[in-house]
């Protein structure tokens, strides 16, 4: 046991010392965990900002106003008042993202206790700002409501008083989301990288048959590969997350670091024993690349990070179980944003370690007779 912990050590400090000669992977470990986080952050908006919105007054009360000049910056634009008659040409040709239509006795109806409809027309080709913008609107006329009935004593003719509180997020900032979003997907992605490159990296200089000469096994060299390069992943993840998402950007962690570095490791296993696995299919890196991009694309999309998995078909749902990142998503989710306890996320920490598992029996099976076929 001693001896193979040496071999795979040492072996492991080559590892360091070739990833150390590829300038290029190198740099592009530092962009992927810095420039690219922050880009991806903050560049790409999924809220509702300056929006283009118009409002047809046909009250013209108190309360019609205090709707219309609830609809500020940073959300929408100043409403621009316009008749009814020209709703259909300005949402024909996208002038405006939203039209409030306004129903004359808007005001009597409310103070006398009636329930008046407000007509919201949106332009859905716009569909995540559609579906975001029409909760902000929907949000404030009914504070407006509210606020206005409050100022006339006369508040408890609203039926019910909606409060709406956001958990883990409370000024719903889409920075908070993306950023932590966007470290998973690049730890996903260098992973299977990095291992896969260095197995066909060994291939393609020849540097595999000076290994098959040593007395070493297949296992110690598969070993070697996953811890090395898993530490360079846990290294650069964690000083991304602690300078890159919580100083420069602001955004709070509020669980345990090293829960989720505790966690990152079990998911490094699993996923580097994939990156293997994919990288003994292949025999150059151009092959490798063109098998590890569609990998990556389906683990990600049907990780529960880019789109919830309860908007998935069920039987997908059932499918994506077998999904690492799956559950590294919803385990690192859970610890990052919600501060959860290792009582909530071991579940997910053990399906990891059995997922790893399988795939490391898988990927010494081919890396074997890889070997072999090199001899």
């Amino acid at each position: 046991m001693l001896r193979w912990l040496t071999n795979v050590f040492r072996l492991g400090r080559k590892e360091f010392a070739s990833l150390a000669s590829d300038k290029v992977l190198a740099v592009f470990i530092v962009y992927s965990f810095t420039f690219s986080i922050y880009s991806i952050a903050t560049g790409v908006k999924t809220e509702v900002t300056d929006a283009r919105i118009a409002i047809v007054d046909s009250d013209g009360s108190a309360l019609s106003t205090r709707i219309q000049d609830g609809l500020l910056k940073p959300y929408f634009r100043r409403p621009d008042a316009i008749d009814r008659s020209e709703v259909d040409l300005a949402m024909d040709t996208g002038a405006y993202a939203f039209v409030l239509d306004v129903p004359p006795r808007l005001e009597a109806d409310v103070l006398m206790g009636r329930a008046p409809s407000l007509q919201l027309n949106i332009d859905a080709t716009a569909m995540t700002q559609a579906a975001v913008g029409a909760g902000y609107i929907s949000s404030i006329v009914q504070q407006e409501t509210v606020s206005y009935l409050r100022s006339r004593g006369i508040e408890s003719q609203l039926p019910v008083a909606r409060v709406t509180r956001a958990f883990f997020n409370p000024n719903l900032e889409g920075v908070w989301f993306r950023s932590i979003d966007a470290v998973l997907e690049n730890v996903t992605m260098l992973s299977i990288l990095l291992v896969g490159a260095a197995v066909i990296r060994e291939r393609e200089r020849g540097t595999i048959e000076h290994l098959l000469v040593m007395p070493i096994r297949a296992g110690e060299i598969a070993a070697a590969k996953i811890w090395a390069n898993g530490l360079v992943i846990v290294i650069a993840a964690t000083l991304s997350l602690l300078l890159v998402v919580e100083q420069l950007m602001q955004v709070p962690i509020v669980g345990s670091i090293p829960l989720f570095l505790g966690g990152l490791a079990i998911y490094l296993f699993a996923i580097t024993s994939l990156g293997i696995l994919l990288a003994t299919i292949a025999n150059t890196m151009p092959q490798f690349a063109l098998l590890a991009i569609p990998v990556f694309l389906i683990l990600n999309m049907l990780s529960g990070g880019p789109s919830p998995l309860e908007s998935m078909p069920a039987a997908l749902q059932v499918v994506i179980q077998v999904s690492p990142a799956m559950h590294f998503v919803a385990f690192a989710q859970s610890v990052l944003s919600r501060g959860a306890g290792i009582d909530v996320v071991w579940p997910h920490l053990c399906i990891l370690g059995l997922l790893g598992a399988a795939f490391l029996v898988a990927a010494l099976t081919r890396f074997r007779s890889m070997l072999a076929r090199t001899q």
